[in-house]
């Protein structure tokens, strides 16, 4: 089964992703930044005992574990493929993730809140995404209770996330966007809307390779279809933005475009060393370019897995142990040769 970051999808041009993420709390418990460890330990315990009911009502396996006992590569790893937050991962208290198979669901356990059940799919499908985490969160309630209020909604240790709990995101690759210097005046427009634009992993991050988090803001007083529809409306205005843009910059510069492209293509297929920065702006030239037919290849090649593939945690996951950044730097380059076509 393909995961997310893996499958060819209409409209992956611009929009790379979507997900669904669910804030939930148990009835019970103090929120999150209340429990002491004992408490932390006995609720990540108690939340993990759900996973043989979500194998078999959701016909998929789910793992659970307790994300301490991961290494410090698993956990950059699982944020580089964006399983769990920065947040989780870097957390000494104790905390826990259950993770399906194919990855499209995994539910956080003892980040900001007691429980983040999150849903990813590939492209511009917010309604599937919702649907895989609506599912999963209808199935925990058999055996968690979630603390909830018939005025405020589902409560949460953020009160900006009060009401349905929800945040609805597209993971949107804007190049022609970002080289026009125009994503400032891009976020400024749609605040006012109530949706925002981030880095590539959330909250606190940077962009990389041209790619940004558009997600809502409000979660109450607003139903789950109504946030569904509004980034919808954003995102298609979004997308329309940076199609013009590529096509007016084409329109008056497409001999030096054309130019970088095969020049990323060059060095990323032939470089015997390479950062992972470096390898993110040149893979984001050449996603351009194959979504622009400037550059086309043998055989269907998903670039985005590409990106995920170089990042440190990831690298380092592959290859099975902690290597430093030269060495890095050498795998990196050699993995790109390996995976990265023949041009047509």
């Amino acid at each position: 089964m393909l995961k997310w970051y893996e499958q060819i999808v209409p409209d992956s041009d611009v929009v790379i992703s979507s997900r669904i993420r669910l804030a939930r709390n148990l009835e019970d418990k103090p929120f999150a930044a209340k429990l002491d460890d004992k408490q932390a330990r006995e609720m990540v315990e108690e939340v993990k005992s759900i996973v043989p009911l979500l194998s078999e009502r959701d016909n998929r396996k789910y793992y659970a574990c307790n994300v301490s006992t991961l290494s410090e590569i698993d956990k950059t790893a699982m944020v580089e493929r964006h399983i769990v937050s920065p947040l989780l991962a870097e957390k000494k208290q104790e905390t826990g993730l259950i993770l399906s198979d194919d990855e499209t669901v995994s539910i956080m356990i003892n980040e900001e809140d007691h429980l983040r059940i999150q849903a990813i799919v590939g492209g511009m499908n917010l309604e599937k995404a919702y649907e895989e985490a609506d599912r999963i969160d209808d199935i925990a309630y058999e055996k968690l209770r979630f603390a909830f209020d018939e005025q405020y909604g589902y409560l949460t240790s953020c009160p900006t996330n009060m009401g349905t709990g929800m945040r609805a995101s597209c993971m949107v690759f804007l190049p022609a966007l970002s080289s026009a210097r125009l994503i400032q005046k891009l976020i400024e427009e749609v605040g006012k809307y109530g949706v925002t634009i981030r880095g590539i992993y959330g909250e606190g991050t940077k962009s990389l390779g041209s790619i940004y988090q558009i997600s809502n803001q409000k979660t109450l007083g607003i139903s789950e279809t109504e946030i569904i529809e509004n980034l919808k409306n954003i995102v298609a205005q979004v997308v329309k933005q940076e199609r013009k843009r590529r096509e007016y910059m084409l329109s008056v510069n497409s001999d030096e475009i054309e130019d970088q492209v095969y020049r990323a293509y060059g060095i990323l297929k032939y470089a015997r060393q390479i950062t992972s920065e470096n390898a993110m702006t040149l893979l984001s030239q050449l996603k351009f370019g194959a979504d622009c037919d400037i550059i086309s290849f043998d055989r269907e090649f998903n670039i985005h897995k590409l990106m995920m593939g170089v990042q440190p945690g990831s690298l380092q996951w592959n290859l099975g142990k902690n290597v430093g950044s030269l060495s890095r730097d050498q795998s990196r380059a050699e993995y790109i040769r390996r995976e990265l076509p023949t041009i047509k």
